[in-house]
């Protein structure tokens, strides 16, 4: 005996074939998304907890901090293999020395880069000791820039290269003198006053450097 289907609230009246079977549709589309949702749920979950254990996991230290670059010990070694003396600017409290080397070429250079040692303080300034050179050699580091004048310091008598706005901006300003062999040139982004400092305190080296020549 075939049973009658039953009256539907909703509806006042049985369910037809159709609507019995979009009924049921429905019920599966929103049990489908539920798990869905609840899948992702859960991924989300596994994923966090990887990452957690991950962090956790990886050993924490100090930063590194970059060692001090001994000028002195490297300014000896270039000394002793080119056998011949190299200034040591004295840095005090002011200045931190970036990089010290010997650069090669067809004139070999003492180079010696200086910045301020404060956080307020901006700009460089580069000592560049060219053996067996004159201020010939300058010009490859101000841009092609003769002299445009002189200045007596503390006794020796600097060449001065006022690049303005000539300059580009990594060299605005230099001073560079003879001593002895060698073409001695600092130069860099600092102000006039501050690279005159700087050439004062290099006296006493530049008078042996013009002795010894």
């Amino acid at each position: 005996m075939s049973r009658k289907p039953g009256i539907v609230a909703e509806l006042g009246r049985p369910e037809t074939p159709q609507e019995t079977a979009d009924r049921k549709a429905e019920s599966s589309r929103v049990y489908r998304s539920s798990q869905s949702f609840r899948n992702l749920i859960a991924a989300l979950l596994v994923t966090v907890a990887v990452v957690a254990v991950i962090v956790l996991a990886v050993p924490r230290g100090e930063p590194t901090t970059t060692p001090p670059i001994d000028v002195a010990k490297i300014a000896a070694d270039v000394a002793s293999t080119s056998e011949r003396p190299v200034i040591v600017p004295e840095t005090g409290d002011f200045w931190r020395v970036n990089a010290a080397r010997l650069e090669g070429g067809a004139t070999r250079v003492w180079s010696v880069t200086l910045a301020p040692a404060g956080e307020k303080e901006r700009g460089f300034i580069k000592l560049g000791q060219a053996f067996d050179a004159d201020v010939t050699w300058a010009p490859q580091v101000t841009g092609g820039m003769a002299p445009t004048g002189t200045e007596d310091i503390d006794g020796i008598t600097w060449d001065v290269f006022d690049l303005g706005d000539r300059g580009s901006a990594n060299v605005t300003y230099a001073l560079g003198t003879q001593a002895g062999h060698d073409y001695v040139l600092i130069y860099g982004s600092r102000s006039a006053d501050s690279t005159k400092k700087l050439a004062e305190s290099l006296t006493a080296q530049l008078s042996d450097l013009k002795e010894a020549g």
